[in-house]
Formats: C-alpha cells, sequence, structure tokens
C-alpha cells in the first residue's frame, strides 16, 4: 500500500508568529477532524523549522520538511543549510527541485541528483519535484520533457536509494495561468510518471513509490484528483497557507 501524503509548502510566506499559530490550528484540526492513515507535512521557512516541528511532535500524523537543501555535506557556502543539519532539528522531508527552485535559482539536474544523494545519506525523504511549462504542454513535448527530469536526476540512484524518494507532479502551465489541468490530465502524467520508473527501477520499486500532484489542488478539486488511481495526495501551495482549506484537502481521501 501506497502512502497517501498532503504536503503543505509554505514557500516564503508567514513571520515567526504567524507561523506557529498556523501549525498549532494544522494540527489540532487533523488530531480532531482527520480518520485513516494519511501523512501529513508541513514545509515551512528555514528559520521556523525548529520550533513548528516542536509543536507537532505530539501527533503521529504530522510530519516537518524542508523547502530546499545544499548539495554539499559542508563547509564553506554561505548561505546554505545542510541535511545534516535538517536532520539535527528534527527534519524528516525535503522538496528538492521544485519548479521555483529551477527557475529562480537555476538548479540542474546534477545538482538535484546531488541534493538527493546527500537527503537520503542523512535519511532524510526526498520530495523529488517535476513538471513542464506551459510552452512544452502546447507543443505536445510534456511527455519527453518530465521523462527528461526523471531520468536526468534520479536514474543513478540505486533501487535501495530510490525506494526512500517521493515523487510531485507541478504542471506549471496549470499554476498562475489561468488554465486548470483536470483529474484526468494528472492521472495521465502520474501514470505515465509510475510507468518510466519501473523501467529505470523496476516495477516493484514504481508501484511503491506515491506520486503527488502539485497544481494548483484546493478543497474543491482534491476529492476527484486523489481518486485517481496513481495520484497519491498533493503538494499544497497557497492552501496550505490557510489551515481550514488545508485540513479540509487532507480529509479528501
Amino acid at each position: 500500500m501506497r502512502k497517501r501524503i498532503v504536503a503543505g509548502n509554505w514557500k516564503m510566506n508567514k513571520t515567526y508568529e504567524e507561523a506557529l499559530t498556523l501549525v498549532s490550528e494544522i494540527d489540532n484540526m487533523v488530531k480532531d477532524e482527520v480518520n485513516g492513515d494519511v501523512t501529513v507535512i508541513v514545509a515551512p521557512p528555514f528559520p521556523f523549522l525548529q520550533s513548528v516541528g516542536k509543536l507537532t511532535q505530539g501527533n503521529d500524523r504530522m510530519h516537518l520538511a524542508a523547502q530546499n537543501v545544499s548539495e554539499h555535506e559542508s563547509g564553506a557556502y554561505t548561505g546554505e543549510v545542510s541535511a545534516a543539519m535538517l536532520k539535527s532539528v528534527g527534519v524528516q522531508y525535503v522538496i528538492i527541485g521544485h519548479s521555483e527552485r529551477r527557475m529562480y535559482h537555476h538548479e540542474d539536474a546534477q545538482s538535484l541528483y546531488k541534493k538527493l544523494k546527500t537527503a537520503i545519506a542523512q535519511g532524510i525523504t526526498p520530495i523529488f519535484c517535476c513538471g513542464e511549462p506551459l510552452e512544452e504542454r502546447d507543443a505536445d513535448r510534456h511527455f519527453d520533457y518530465v521523462d527528461k527530469q526523471l531520468h536526468d536526476s534520479l536514474s543513478y540512484l540505486s533501487n535501495e536509494e530510490f525506494d526512500n524518494v517521493v515523487v510531485a507532479y507541478e504542471p506549471i502551465w496549470a499554476i498562475g495561468t489561468g488554465r486548470t489541468a483536470s483529474s484526468q490530465q494528472a492521472q495521465e502524467m502520474h501514470a505515465y510518471i509510475r510507468e518510466q520508473l519501473s523501467r529505470m527501477f523496476d516495477a516493484e520499486a514504481a508501484f511503491k513509490c506515491s506520486i503527488l500532484y502539485g497544481g494548483s489542488c484546493n478543497p474543491g478539486n482534491a476529492k476527484e484528483l486523489f481518486s485517481q488511481p496513481d495520484v497519491d495526495g498533493g503538494l499544497i501551495g497557497g492552501a496550505s497557507l490557510k489551515s481550514r482549506d488545508f485540513t479540509d484537502i487532507i480529509k479528501s481521501f
């Protein structure tokens, strides 16, 4: 049985006090309202990680993620945060290769592969992001584009290492463009990703991998998206900043 996961990526939002209020609300709502086996992940900004983690320690469903990690283990890399540092403050997951990191910070496949390796070595589960922009979707090159992202960063992992990876599909063309990805389009790409993973590793490894949907998921469309056979949850952006919306998405399974 694959893990059902709902992860909230807070991005560069919230002050310290706002972050503590938000996670406290989510924690209480999850305890009171969420039944079933769902893994809930929150990814606050770096300065808030330890405090947010402490507030969720008593809730077995709640897990802590970082939004990024350095490809280096340690050294003179001003402004970077290592996997060992993240592990030391209780981080269990880390987002790697988010479309915004690829776009604004020019992260390439080799860098992402190194980040995957260093996170896995520290026992942190990577949430590896992939997805195509509008021009690739319109040119009907979306499958090839995502396949290259997967192959260039994941295919060098061993089967044992890959067993520790979660994949998140971000249809960049459906985020902030006024266009919406249907549940059928999400399922089509998720099934394709699983097929490629089975070729890179094996069918069992691909079947066990949780693949999350990261394209403007909200309380109104989550249930239909999560009902698709290859959609194992969501990587949630804006809706994760509202405790009620985020909890309602979690309850959509």
